[in-house]
């Protein structure tokens, strides 16, 4: 199939999307990019973000940025090599 044919067929429904996009945006009253960058997670969601999403979608800002937190930690797993890293006995400060 020709690469053009496959994306006209596409084009109705990436229109819904990006209406709802541009709908939810509106709501949370931010631009649609901004909301864009958080939804494709080239942008993590903000202290300022999860306040907007806790009042629009009524849960609270602390499970938003705590699913935030929760995704940040899975990439880190994947990236950051520990090889190195060795375990600290920390001792009691003497007064």
């Amino acid at each position: 199939m020709h690469k053009n044919c496959s994306n006209k067929k596409l084009e109705p429904e990436r229109n819904l999307v990006d209406n709802g996009e541009r709908q939810l945006a509106t709501k949370l009253d931010v631009s649609a990019s901004t909301l864009n960058r958080v939804l494709k997670q080239k942008s993590s969601v903000s202290p300022e973000m999860a306040l907007r999403l806790s009042k629009a979608l009524e849960r609270t800002p602390e499970s938003w940025l705590a699913m935030q937190d929760a995704f940040n930690l899975w990439k880190a797993r994947k990236q950051v090599k520990l090889g190195r890293v060795h375990s600290v006995k920390l001792e009691p400060l003497s007064m």
